[in-house]
C-alpha cells in the first residue's frame, strides 16, 4: 500500500447534514464554509451529500484549506456534485444515500437545515441511542436544534433506563464551526471512539 493510501486509510471523516437552500453569501453559507475550513485545518476530511447550500460551503471551506472533499449523492436527485467534490459516490436511492453517509463519518454535524437534515440528525441519534452504531461524537452547530434536542431529551430523561440520551448527552451544541471541529478533534484524538476499525 502506497503511503499516500495509508495516510488517507487513516484521516478521520466527518459528514456534515444540513441545508441545500442557500446561497453563497448567506450567513448560514458563510457558517457552513468556515466550518469546512476548521475542519480541514484539524486535520479531517469532509463528507457531505455533495450538493449546494450548507453541503457545498463545507466543501469549499475544506477544499480551499487543503482538506479531501467527498461526497455521496444519489441518481433520485437531479442536482449536480459541487465543484469543490474530490470524490463522489453515487447511490441508487435517497435511503441508500443517508446510510452511506452516515456509514463513512467517525463524527457529525448537524447545521441548519429543513426536513432532510432533521431525517439524517434523527437518524444518526437513534442509531446511537439503540447502540446501532459505535460511539462517536455527533455536534449540532449553533442554536437551531435546541428546542428538538430539549423537548426529546424532556421525553428520554423521564425513562426509568440510563442509557443511551437518558443517560449521557449524544449530542453536544457548538455555538461555532471552531468549537465544533476543536470538540471533534477531541473527541477522535489518539483514533479513539469510532474508526478504531476503519
Amino acid at each position: 500500500m502506497a503511503l499516500h493510501d495509508s495516510m488517507v486509510e487513516q484521516t478521520k471523516i466527518i459528514t456534515v447534514f444540513g441545508s441545500s437552500h442557500l446561497e453563497d453569501g448567506n450567513a448560514d453559507y458563510v457558517e457552513a464554509f468556515e466550518l469546512g475550513c476548521a475542519l480541514a485545518s484539524s486535520g479531517f476530511a469532509v463528507c457531505t451529500g455533495g450538493y449546494g447550500g450548507v453541503m457545498e460551503g463545507v466543501s469549499r471551506g475544506a477544499r480551499e484549506s487543503g482538506g479531501r472533499v467527498i461526497a455521496v449523492t444519489s441518481s433520485v436527485f437531479r442536482s449536480r456534485v459541487n465543484r469543490w467534490v474530490d470524490e463522489e459516490t453515487r447511490m441508487a436511492t435517497w435511503q441508500d444515500r443517508l446510510f452511506e453517509l452516515v456509514r463513512l463519518g467517525d463524527g457529525y454535524v448537524a447545521c441548519k437545515g429543513g426536513t432532510g437534515t432533521l431525517v439524517e440528525l434523527a437518524v444518526v441519534w437513534e442509531m446511537l441511542n439503540k447502540k446501532s452504531m459505535e460511539p462517536c461524537p455527533f455536534v449540532v452547530l449553533g442554536d437551531f436544534w435546541r428546542p428538538i434536542l430539549d423537548r426529546v431529551r424532556e421525553v428520554e430523561h423521564g425513562r426509568a433506563s440510563r442509557r443511551g440520551e437518558s443517560g449521557d448527552a449524544l449530542v453536544h451544541q457548538a455555538p461555532t464551526p471552531a468549537e465544533a471541529a476543536e470538540y471533534l478533534a477531541a473527541r477522535l484524538a489518539g483514533g479513539g471512539l469510532r474508526g478504531e476499525g476503519k
